[in-house]
């Protein structure tokens, strides 16, 4: 059996997409679990799936690596642990498992049907059947299975498909999305980044007529499929295809601003904005209602983003004089939020200005990269030592006072001034 998988591998040798994968294999230790898979026992067999093959026939980066196998989930395990692997088990009732080699993770996952679904989850039976697997799948672009060297298993025609930029279900439509509603998402996702093509008619009719169906997924599955529309190049094209943003504004209504999306510049593709995927919700959902509060309540988010959310929302919120993005304004952010916080009003200001190249900000934003905060030269013990001060209320209140003067002045003070808050 080698011998004729290697003389059938021999015709992709010279193929991009054999090349491509032979670069996965060579940058990452991925064949170590082929090797431990395929040396398990005779009938063994492990493959690429899913996106790691849909980018590389695109000419994408690959991220994350997933790995299809036709051994079931304690086999697997006892494989990777026969090779030393490490491995956690991360999804073992639906057959996955993630095996980890020098910080890399790799997700293996049982071949498998599904028996019966709900609208988010899934009873699975695994399977030896490859056309079954693939089968349960949703899209034909992600059908698609690839060995070691690169020899594609397409029994629905994905790579085709990809070339023709269609999104096609697997099966009925219907079916698919009832099986797992995120798959609307998915499919506005896909749509986004690789068709060029117009939505068609019985596609829209089904996605509408079955959106109530979202309220079944879970907030955190749906945030992270957001994220991942934000965080792709399909963001830039979501105001030129009225069928997903329809569906985006629906899912998501909080998205008040969204229009702004449609006045993203180079000067934002340019420089990733689309990537910082807080940033862009900030921008869409802040306003001067309570909209932020309740899409934050409503959609789990670390509390240091939620810092970061609400940080703008509340300098928003205040009267601002005409120039408090002035540089003497921007200097004291940095020293009482940091730079972080301070990046973060100065591109929540970009992305929000009316002008599409809004070169004062631009320069401002040029000029803080290199900034770091400034240090209060004053300390407690000094003016213990020299005022013959005592710790204590007072002095905690002479040290903040000589602080905001130091501010004001911008971060200068004189002795004197010193002086003469400490003897007064």
């Amino acid at each position: 059996m080698n011998f004729f998988k290697n003389i059938l591998g021999q015709k992709n040798i010279n193929n991009k997409t054999a090349i491509n994968i032979k670069k996965i294999n060579f940058n990452t230790d991925v064949g170590k679990i082929f090797s431990a898979i395929s040396e398990y026992s005779e009938k063994s067999e492990v493959r690429y799936v899913g996106g790691c093959i849909r980018k590389i026939l695109n000419n994408e980066e690959v991220d994350d690596i997933d790995l299809a196998t036709n051994l079931k989930p304690d086999e697997i395990i006892n494989a990777l642990k026969n090779n030393q692997i490490n491995y956690y088990e991360t999804g073992i009732d639906h057959g996955t498992i993630t095996a980890n080699i020098n910080g890399k993770d790799f997700e293996i996952t049982s071949l498998r049907k599904d028996v019966s679904t709900d609208g988010r989850h899934a009873n699975v039976e695994f399977s030896e059947s490859w056309h079954e697997d693939a089968c349960r799948r949703d899209f034909t672009i992600n059908s698609i299975y690839s060995d070691l060297d690169g020899n594609l298993y397409d029994p629905f025609n994905g790579k085709v498909d990809l070339e023709k930029k269609i999104i096609k279900f697997i099966g009925d439509a219907e079916k698919r999305i009832k099986e797992d509603y995120l798959r609307i998402l998915r499919y506005i996702r896909f749509s986004l980044n690789y068709s060029n093509l117009t939505h068609q008619d019985s596609v829209k009719k089904i996605i509408k007529q079955n959106i109530s169906g979202i309220s079944k997924i879970s907030s955190e599955r749906l945030l992270s499929e957001l994220k991942k529309i934000f965080n792709s190049n399909g963001i830039l094209k979501l105001h030129s295809d009225k069928f997903s943003l329809e569906i985006i504004q629906i899912i998501f209504p909080q998205l008040k601003n969204i229009n702004i999306l449609k006045k993203l510049n180079r000067y934002v593709e340019n420089h990733n904005f689309q990537k910082d995927f807080i940033l862009l919700i900030a921008i869409l959902i802040i306003d001067d209602t309570d909209n932020c509060e309740y899409f934050l309540y409503k959609f789990k988010i670390s509390n240091e983003d939620k810092k970061r959310i609400m940080f703008i929302k509340n300098f928003y919120s205040k009267p601002l004089e005409k120039f408090f993005l002035s540089e003497k304004n921007l200097w004291k952010v940095l020293y009482n939020d940091g730079k972080k916080s301070l990046m973060d009003l100065i591109n929540f200001s970009i992305l929000r200005s009316k002008k599409d190249d809004d070169k004062k900000l631009i320069k401002l934003k040029d000029f803080f990269n290199n900034q770091s905060p400034p240090i209060f030269p004053i300390k407690a013990r000094e003016l213990i030592g020299k005022y013959n001060l005592k710790e204590g209320r007072e002095l905690g209140q002479k040290l903040r006072q000589i602080e905001n003067l130091w501010i004001e002045n911008d971060f200068k003070i004189q002795q004197k001034d010193i002086e003469k808050i400490v003897t007064t």
